[in-house]
Parts: C-alpha cells; sequence; structure tokens
C-alpha cells in the first residue's frame, strides 16, 4: 500500500494518481514523459511507480532537454534515444534529432503521462516540449494527462513583458511573460484550450497547494530538473540571471552556484553598484565576489562579479533586478561588454539576447540607457490582459 506521511503538506499528481488510480487507464498503453526530478516525496522514480500500479502497460519513455538523466549541460547539447535500464523499456529522445514527436515515437501508446518539474519562466523548454507533445497527440489520437507539480516560484508573482511574435523560439512559443504564475497543469491547459491545440487533455491536480507557496513551502524534495538550477534558490533568480545568456558575462555556469552569480573578468564591481544606489532592487543584496567557472565561459578565468542573496522572495522582482543590473554593464562596460552571437537553440540568425527577452526593442531601449522603469511601464497593459487571461485557468483559489 502507498503511504503518505501525515504532516504532508502537498501531494503532486503523481501522488495523487498513485494514491487513487483511475480506471479509466487501467487498459491503457502507456508513455511517460519524465526526467530525474519526476519523483515522489520518498524519491521514487515516477516511472517505477507507473510500472508498479499499471504492470504491463508503461510501454515507453519520453525525455526532455537535458537528457533522461538531465545529465546534458547546455543547450544544442543533445540526446539519443536509449533504452531505460531499469524497465528495459524505449526511452525516446524529444531534444535530439527532433524536437517534436514523431509518429513513430507515438505508436507503442493510447495515453501520455506528463511529469515534469517546471520552473516558473517562459524560456524554460520543458514548457514547449509539453506544447509539442500536446500537438502530436492531437494528430495520433493519444490522450494526455498532465501530472501537476508546484511553481516553485509561487502562483502569485507574475512579470515581465510577454513574447513578440517574431522573438517566437524554442525558448518562447506564446506570447506569455517572463515569470507566469501558473503551474504545469494550468499551463498546459492554457496552450490546449486558450491557443487552441485542442488535444484530449486532463490533469490530475496536486492536493493541498496554495497559490503563496515557495518550494520550500511544499515539503517536497527538490530533485534538480536541469544541471544548472540545483537548489529551489537558484529558480527563484533564474526568470532574471538566465539573460546573462545571451551575453559574454557569465550567468555561473561551471560553478557550485549557477544564475546566483554572475560576472565577468573586465567588471569594476564598484561602477556596478555605484549606478544601483539610486535604484531600487528589493528583497535581495547584491554581494561582490570573484569566481573562476570550471566551463563554459571564462573557463578557468577570474570573473569579477556579483552573487545575489535573496532576502525576502516576496518583494524581489528577478527579471527587474537583472534589467538594472544588464543596463548598468551597459553603462559602464560598453567597450567590453557583448551580445552573444547567434547560434541560440537550434535560431541561427536571431539574436539569443532578443530571443530571451523575447523583445528586440527592449534590448535596443536598454542600449538606449532608458531608464527601466519606463520600460516596465511600456508592457503593463500587455501583462494585466495575461493575469486575467491566466487566472481563468487556475486550478488552485
Amino acid at each position: 500500500m502507498y503511504s503518505i506521511n501525515r504532516m504532508t503538506k502537498v501531494l503532486t499528481g503523481i501522488e495523487n494518481l498513485i494514491r487513487k488510480p483511475r480506471q479509466w487507464i487501467s487498459n491503457e498503453r502507456i508513455g511517460l514523459l519524465c526526467n530525474p526530478a519526476s519523483v515522489d516525496r520518498h524519491l521514487t522514480p515516477s516511472r517505477q511507480l507507473v510500472n508498479q500500479v499499471f504492470p504491463e502497460q508503461l510501454k515507453a519513455l519520453y525525455s526532455p532537454q537535458h537528457g533522461f538523466f538531465a545529465e546534458k549541460q547546455d543547450n544544442m547539447i543533445e540526446s539519443e534515444d536509449i533504452i531505460d535500464p531499469v524497465l528495459q523499456i524505449p526511452v525516446f529522445s524529444l531534444y535530439g534529432k527532433t524536437r517534436i514527436p514523431e509518429a513513430r515515437m507515438f505508436e507503442p501508446i493510447d495515453l501520455l503521462l506528463v511529469d515534469l518539474q517546471d520552473v516558473g519562466t517562459r524560456v524554460y523548454t520543458f514548457i514547449y516540449t509539453l506544447s509539442y507533445c500536446l500537438e502530436a497527440a492531437r494528430e495520433y489520437g493519444i490522450r494526455v494527462v498532465l501530472l501537476d507539480r508546484p511553481n516553485p516560484l509561487d502562483g502569485i508573482a507574475v512579470e515581465g513583458n510577454c513574447l513578440a511574435a517574431d522573438c517566437a523560439s524554442f525558448v518562447g512559443r506564446y506570447p506569455i511573460p517572463m515569470r507566469h504564475g501558473l503551474t504545469i497543469g494550468e499551463l498546459g491547459v492554457l496552450f490546449n484550450d486558450y491557443f487552441e491545440i485542442g488535444c484530449d487533455l486532463a490533469v490530475i491536480p496536486m492536493s493541498g497547494w496554495k497559490r503563496s507557496m515557495l518550494f520550500g513551502d511544499t515539503g517536497l524534495p527538490w530533485v534538480a530538473p536541469s544541471p544548472n538550477l540545483p537548489t529551489p534558490v537558484s529558480t527563484l533568480v533564474y526568470p532574471g540571471q538566465v539573460l546573462w545568456e545571451g551575453t559574454n558575462v557569465s550567468e555561473g555556469r561551471g560553478t557550485a552556484q549557477p544564475f546566483e552569480l554572475f560576472g565577468a573578468p573586465y567588471i569594476d564591481v564598484s561602477k556596478i553598484l555605484g549606478t544601483l544606489e539610486n535604484t531600487k532592487i528589493p528583497g535581495a543584496v547584491l554581494r561582490p565576489t570573484v569566481f573562476e567557472p570550471t566551463s563554459n565561459k571564462w573557463q578557468q578565468t577570474a570573473c569579477n562579479g556579483f552573487q545575489i542573496h535573496v532576502t525576502d522572495p516576496q518583494r524581489y522582482q528577478p527579471y527587474a533586478t537583472t534589467l538594472h543590473l544588464l543596463q548598468a554593464m551597459i553603462l559602464h562596460h560598453r567597450e567590453q561588454f557583448e551580445w552573444k552571437a547567434p547560434p541560440y537553440e537550434y535560431e541561427f540568425e536571431r539574436m539569443p539576447i532578443d530571443l530571451i527577452i523575447g523583445d528586440r526593442s527592449i534590448r535596443e531601449r536598454l542600449e538606449k540607457l532608458e531608464p527601466v522603469d519606463e520600460i516596465e511601464s511600456s508592457w503593463q497593459e500587455e501583462l494585466d490582459q495575461f493575469k486575467k487571461v491566466s487566472k481563468g485557468f487556475h486550478l488552485y483559489k
């Protein structure tokens, strides 16, 4: 019998499915989109739980970016199809030769379970792998069941500009803001219904999750969904700090604190701090530091920079904070600071920073040193509209 600790605050979708198996699944050939973060609170992998409750029905597994074991470090590092060493069933890579499920991949199944830990940020590719699966499921007559998990950033705060159509890519397919404030279950229904994918979709929700919860409030164990989000703290800063991926400033890859650390050899930290003295960075402290990445940008080179210490997650605005930092970098280091050149996530012509920010004009306005507050105010109307629309898809009130 599957037991749950009485002190549990939150039960995930997979845990609710295992506690109360749905009768309509009992005769289906099942596929499961998952990775190492797909576990219950006892750290038992979801694929083993599904195999135990629905014996002989699990026929195929599917993996998102970073590989089935979350072992691949960076973008455009592909994974191959493999055989799961535990269950001896095929694992189809959805970040390999293709990012769109092919007919051969869905041929073994009637129903696709999706159990992925999202991180609440527009550019995280797992949600677009989900969207491609929804589209393929509609085409091939497959039912999709989303097993919901917490948004580690909470389900209230929404921040940033919505994606502009000319910046659509695998790090942004729909006009949603950088910090979207939805669970992956809610986001999947938004994609399917509001953006009219139209597949046969069901969600098995969580129990006990409240929109105000950060991940640390849930009582669930954190397993890194990708190599450079090792802790819930790294997810808190990610919606802003991911912007450094589009620059020659290290975002801390190759260190033990990716996205919390950022810097480059040429940075004068006193000048950056001096510029930010008159800028409010609520809920966080910038601590000057020097770090040396073991891989990626500035490998084995001392980088002057900062660690972001989040002191008040409710007040901290990750996207606005990094926009201020980015503009300070442009102001003081225009000769050394550079935007990263393509390719980025299979886009070979457009600038990576435009794809990440999701609006080319924002990059241009930052370069002209327009006040960040004014830039923010320009997208407020579209952000308010998204908030209004997205509330209609809330599963947790």
